[in-house]
């Protein structure tokens, strides 16, 4: 193997690329239109544009790719993980071009890639599984149950479901889901487990008949059936059961034949474990299972596909310390984890942890791809030394411009329920509080008084400058001023000591009483509230404010005092939350609607976006239809009260 081609986008190219460059392997990766600018094609030796804007017409595309490694001379194809890294007909393609194929055999693919066939091989291997049964029998086997695609995976076409009432529209939605995700929307339903673990076991075959395991890792914290934060080892699993899991998955790649890494997934409850699924491919996760064990697991890839065999045997593989990771995704938790679009203005982060990503200031998340911004990793001796360091890490990460998952992801790293160990599949259920979680109030009252620091500092940078007075601005900025900041409107007073870099900000926020700062610096600037002095840096950006500390970020956006005319949209109803695709519309005019409609559904970042009305109404106009391509914030269907009778 000589010359890589690593078909896939983001901090999976970078990572792929490091291990090839120890190796002295020559890299080739593929990029989009959006992602033209991504540091990940910075980190390969060449790059190769897939002409095109969504995942379809480029990452997908098989000609494209194996076009594209032609090109460039590639001798080898390396999938990544998404995209067409589970496609078998890929695999076959890639092989039958004369390449080696980095990943399993097309066959274990094929046979692991459906859902049903994989529970029966499972069922053979003697890995105990759920009861399922056919979509249109899930009744038999009781409620809650959960349907599933059985082309699926990452949690597409799954819908639980907790009575027959509400089964005939979760078949509907996880169908129409399957068939945009996978072009096939055949399902079944699988007995539901609430409140269980999911552990996953990853095993290594090679083609000299060794299978191994890395042992396991615990995935049970999500969103959407989509992994959040992974660890291992899995806490809450006795020696005797992590044997048993880990010889469980080890039988059942032996009794395929299986080469190369795979992720075999279980379901652990009261009533034992049972299998889910086996993912034919390296997972997102794996950092978690090379910072426990040493091994490097895509250099265990590149080795195996070329015929050697496993660098090590099973008695040689040891772990040591606990390892943590967490997906850092540009959504909003409290927003029903709605997806964020938008330029990052600034990234930066510190270097206690392993930072898996592909991201750099002035990058744009685009609505065409996942929403995950990265990964953060972090492996200590014991788990709760990794939990604090990893919180520890996120929260001083400096990320402008974007809504992100991050404060909650630092809330349930450092909450009683996660540190005890009472991590399920419903934690997130269980803790709604984690989702609308937020710097604490102290924190964010030295961050406000950082931030009105900033303001009367460049606001009156720029009457030096320009000769004109900012919204706001006084010429005795010790006189009391109002500034709105999002919903609450400050009263604030700024006094400086003889030169710019020390004096004071008095302010009110909400029914706060006066809160007195004294600042010192020029930036980051020293806070001083009730004794206790922060950090803090400032990035603003128009009417934004990002400020950070070590204990976390907050953003106050500054609301002008008067609304522009143009900006108000004549006549009312839903906009789209993000830009995307319209891929069903489910009323028409005249009909009588309320907050439990679903008007249409909108798709963007692998996502479905259901939307409704806030309340009772007519529909009067239905502004779009189903293909139609989508902006944030553009009106859908305008709607009319309901007149009184």
């Amino acid at each position: 193997m000589e010359t890589l081609l690593i078909a896939n986008r983001g901090e999976i190219v970078s990572r792929i690329a490091r291990t090839a460059r120890t190796m002295g392997i020559r890299t080739v990766g593929v990029f989009s239109d959006p992602d033209s600018t991504s540091p990940a094609m910075a980190d390969v030796d060449l790059a190769v544009r897939l002409a095109g804007v969504t995942a379809a017409e480029t990452y997908l595309d098989q000609e494209a790719v194996i076009a594209a490694a032609i090109g460039a001379g590639a001798d080898a194809i390396h999938p990544g993980f998404g995209f067409l890294a589970e496609n078998a007909e890929f695999a076959t393609r890639v092989i039958d071009g004369g390449f080696t194929w980095i990943g399993p055999q097309p066959e274990s693919i094929a046979l692991m890639g459906d859902k049903v066939r994989a529970r029966e091989a499972a069922a053979d291997a003697g890995v105990p599984i759920l009861p399922a049964v056919p979509v249109d029998q899930a009744g038999t086997i009781g409620f809650p149950t959960i349907l599933k695609a059985a082309a699926g995976g990452g949690g597409k076409g799954m819908r639980v479901v907790g009575s027959a009432d509400a089964l005939v529209a979760a078949i509907e939605s996880a169908r129409g889901e399957a068939e945009r995700s996978f072009g096939d929307g055949t399902l079944y339903a699988e007995r539901f487990i609430p409140a269980a673990r999911h552990i996953e076991v990853q095993v290594f075959g090679d083609d000299h008949g060794n299978v191994v395991h890395l042992y396991e890792r615990e995935c049970s914290i999500q969103r959407r059936h989509q992994k959040i934060i992974e660890e291992s080892p899995a806490p809450g699993i006795d020696a005797a059961t992590r044997a048993q899991l880990c010889a469980t998955a080890v039988g059942l790649a032996h009794h395929l034949g299986y080469q190369n890494a795979g992720t075999v997934e279980f379901i652990v409850g009261e009533a034992g474990f049972h299998f889910i699924e086996m993912n034919t491919r390296l997972q997102v996760e794996h950092p978690v299972t090379e910072e426990l064990t040493g091994v490097d697991l895509v250099e265990w890839q590149l080795r195996v596909a070329v015929g050697e065999p496993l660098p090590l045997l099973q008695e040689q593989i040891t772990v040591s310390g606990h390892a943590i990771e967490a997906r850092l995704y540009a959504e909003d938790p409290s927003a029903d984890w709605s997806p964020a679009t938008g330029v990052v203005h600034r990234y930066r982060h510190g270097s206690a942890a392993r930072y898996e990503d592909s991201i750099a200031s002035g990058n744009e998340i685009t609505p065409h791809y996942d929403p995950m911004i990265g990964k953060v990793i972090r492996c200590s001796p014991t788990r709760l030394e990794a939990a604090r360091a990893l919180a520890g890490e996120l929260a001083a990460i400096e990320l402008h411009g974007i809504a992100t998952n991050r404060d909650m992801l630092v809330a349930t790293l450092r909450s009683d329920p996660f540190l005890a160990g009472a991590t399920t599949t419903s934690f997130l259920d269980d803790h709604p509080e984690l989702l609308e979680a937020r710097p604490d109030p102290a924190v964010a009252m030295t961050h406000l008084a950082a931030a009105i620091w900033a303001r009367t500092r460049d606001n009156r940078a720029a009457d030096q400058l320009w000769g004109f007075a900012p919204a706001g601005w006084r010429n005795v900025p010790s006189q009391w001023s109002d500034v709105r900041f999002d919903e609450h409107v400050v009263r604030y007073s700024v006094s400086r000591d003889s030169g710019a870099d020390r004096g004071r900000v008095e302010f009110t926020y909400g029914d706060q009483p006066v809160v007195l700062a004294r600042v010192h610096g020029e930036g980051p600037f020293a806070i001083e509230i009730d004794g206790m002095t922060r950090r803090c840096s400032v990035h603003r950006v128009g009417d934004d404010y990002w400020i950070n500390s070590a204990e976390g970020q907050t953003r106050f956006a500054e609301s002008p005092r008067f609304v522009a005319p143009d900006t108000v949209i004549a006549g009312g109803g839903p906009t789209a939350p993000i830009p995307g695709t319209v891929v069903d519309v489910l009323i028409s005019v005249g009909d009588h609607v309320d907050d439990r409609t679903d008007l249409m559904v909108v798709e963007a970042m692998k996502m479905e976006h259901r939307i409704r009305p806030p309340g009772p109404a007519v529909v009067a106009e239905v502004l779009v239809s189903a293909g139609d391509q989508v902006e944030a914030g553009q009106l859908l269907v305008r709607l009319e009260e309901e007149e009184e009778a």
